[in-house]
């Protein structure tokens, strides 16, 4: 498991003042408001920046960090990660998981059959959709829901599924 949890990818800029523009990756783009600082993470180097203001345009989030105030110095965090420390948003409860710990889980049939590693997972609303890739490429799209997904052990890296008619 990794100790940082990816929040969202900075884009582009937002203005001449040092704004970001944040295609968010969490459910809500509410969080961002709540932490008071984050990584930002280029390349390999991780650099902690306060988070000054946080707005909101269409689908993405416009931060504001403290101590960056002009477009050009803004224009160099673009293409990097916004980054935290997992711990800030303590312990999950129980069956809730970050996507972050499920991609590249392997997925097995209750009767041990390989079916591929969990590619993406994307909501439809009314629930979660696994993406799951074989070996060759081709992609299983299983439903989210108590009836087809048995177990997730992210210890032992892997789930097992129940494929239900249709599937």
């Amino acid at each position: 498991m990794n100790k940082y949890l990816e929040l969202g990818q900075i884009v582009n800029v937002k203005g001449l003042k040092g704004e970001v523009k944040v295609n968010s990756f969490t459910d809500d783009n509410t969080k961002f408001e709540r932490i008071p600082k984050v990584f930002v993470k280029h390349k390999n180097d991780l650099t902690e920046y306060e988070i000054e203001k946080v707005g909101y345009n269409k689908n993405q989030v416009i931060i504001k960090f403290k101590n960056i105030d002009t477009v050009e110095e803004a224009e160099k965090l673009r293409n990097s990660y916004i980054v935290v420390d997992r711990a800030i948003f303590g312990e999950l409860p129980d069956g809730v998981y970050y996507i972050a710990d499920l991609i590249g889980l392997d997925v097995f049939t209750e009767s041990n059959e390989y079916l591929g590693k969990v590619d993406d997972i994307f909501s439809t609303g009314s629930n979660d959709v696994y993406v799951v890739k074989d070996e060759l490429g081709k992609q299983k799209l299983l439903p989210g829901i108590d009836e087809v997904i048995k177990i997730i052990d992210i210890e032992s890296g892997k789930i097992i599924v129940n494929l239900i008619e249709g599937l």
